[in-house]
């Protein structure tokens, strides 16, 4: 496995490896000189014999009671055990997050992979107190159908893993299409898949590009439902696509996350939560704090201890040990962010605050940059920008801070820093977004829903057992005895 890039690799249908025509090799974004892998395209044959094996084997995988079904994803997670170091190197060659951040990403999917066989245990609904004499009520859970699973290049590991294993759990076949950028981990997992004896059909893997074969997936009938991670745009593409024919949509999209900062004393505790969430994964994950909004009388002490961890990030490859800062994915991702960049210095946005250092190596590095009193309603301040560029808008007050942090169409994570606790009390009530953070960064667990509001979300949310929402249908059942 460690030897991918040895070989060219195709999709996994119906428990068999297939070929494509085309095929595409991906470069190490950390550096361009080097072939990460090669893959083969699915053709459009393929991608539709997927489907048709997904809604073929539906059936019988819905049959078996979910902890057999669970048995399989714990024998992936005994083998997973033994092949971190594989998924994590895979992930940052493809993709050029530190291998730091690779290998934390890959032990997390283990402990997501326990949680949800945990849970296969606990598929079961909700029983009701009948007005009628000698009648009882109750509801179940019964799986959706065969679903499309359509997955982004920033968390290669654990995107993947966060639909397909709950999908599976609940009684649901698969299709995985993972984004082309960084396929790797997503062979590992059917490559693991196949050698714990999974069912042919019931988890099948495109390899392809992502409007055609999205496209198939999701105006196909036999897929019940779709569920998406990615851009906004995209997202809400597949959004209305899927209401032509009524298919269940699950959507997680982007983020302008903020964090304010109002009436706070540990102000070096603030910026080191605030850092580590701007710039892992080179800013290109959707709960990443773009954001900041202090209270201006506390401006000027945050901006030096902001300036002081961003000095101590360390920008090169990575698969360099003392990496914490990786590049951009890729060439496209590195042109936005250059964009946003240009047009800022153009336009004379805001002052500079703080840049980075850059490695002397041929890859897509951008410097962690900092750029501070920026008005609200500017382009920097409102739109995604997906790299490691944090803004700092200042704000007369809390009450100022929390408005501008709602008033942009995005929702889906926020943070405070405050000792005032009606300042606390009144931002996680007030503040339009699906997750709020209380004196720490925009981290998630598995065991607590995750989502989104207004333009970052539609449909259940993931991750926690709330994934069963999605995934299964609820049917609520009367019967009379005597």
């Amino acid at each position: 496995m460690s030897g991918m890039n040895e070989k060219v690799l195709g999709s996994y249908i119906d428990g068999e490896w297939l070929y494509g025509e085309a095929d595409i090799e991906i470069r190490d974004p950390g550096d361009l000189s080097k072939v990460s892998s090669r893959y083969h395209f699915a053709t459009a044959e393929q991608v539709g014999f997927a489907i048709k094996v997904a809604k073929d084997t539906f059936e019988s995988w819905a049959e078996i009671p979910a902890p057999k079904r669970a048995a399989y994803i714990w024998k992936v997670l005994e083998l997973w055990q033994n092949r971190v170091e594989d998924v994590a190197r895979i992930t940052t060659k493809e993709m050029g997050k530190p291998l730091c951040e690779s290998r934390s990403e890959a032990t997390r999917a283990m402990e997501e992979m326990r949680y949800w066989t945990a849970e296969a245990l606990h598929l079961g609904d909700r029983t009701f107190e009948s007005n009628r004499p000698n009648v009882e009520a109750y509801s179940i859970r019964q799986p959706i159908g065969p679903v499309a699973a359509i997955t982004p290049w920033n968390f290669p590991i654990l995107s993947p893993l966060r639909k397909v294993i709950p999908a599976l759990i609940c009684g649901c076949t698969v299709v995985l299409k993972p984004a082309i950028q960084a396929p790797g981990p997503s062979v590992l997992l059917a490559q693991m898949f196949e050698e714990a004896g999974l069912p042919k059909g019931v988890f099948s893997l495109i390899i392809s590009p992502g409007r055609t074969v999205g496209d198939l997936l999701v105006n196909n009938p036999a897929i019940a439902g779709i569920t998406f991670t990615g851009s906004t745009k995209v997202g809400m593409g597949i959004y209305a696509n899927a209401a032509k024919r009524n298919a269940k949509v699950q959507l997680e999209m982007g983020g302008k996350n903020a964090a304010v900062v109002a009436d706070y004393a540990d102000l070096s505790q603030a910026a080191r939560e605030i850092v580590a969430s701007a710039f892992t994964t080179c800013g290109q994950r959707c709960t990443s704090v773009s954001r900041v909004i202090v209270c201006k009388n506390q401006q000027k002490a945050l901006e030096q201890e902001l300036v002081n961890y961003v000095k101590k990030l360390k920008v090169g490859y990575g698969l360099d040990e003392k990496t914490t800062l990786g590049p951009l994915s890729s060439k496209e991702q590195y042109k936005i962010v250059k964009s946003y960049l240009e047009f800022a210095e153009k336009e004379k946005i805001g002052r500079l605050l703080v840049e980075g250092d850059l490695p002397e190596i041929d890859g897509l590095y951008i410097r962690p940059t900092i750029i501070t009193d920026v008005k609200p309603g500017s382009k920097i301040a409102m739109e995604e920008i997906f790299g490691p560029v944090l803004v700092v808008i200042p704000a007369n007050d809390f009450e100022d801070a929390l408005k501008i942090a709602n008033e942009v169409d995005y929702g889906l994570t926020s943070a405070i820093f405050t000792d005032n606790q009606d300042y606390a009390h009144r931002f996680c009530i007030k503040s339009q977004a699906g997750m709020v953070h209380m004196n720490h960064g925009t981290s998630s667990e598995c065991h607590v829903p995750f989502g989104g509001w207004k333009m970052s979300g539609q449909g259940a949310f993931g991750i926690s057992d709330s994934s069963k929402d999605f995934f299964t249908v609820l049917k609520s059942i009367y019967r009379m005895y005597k």
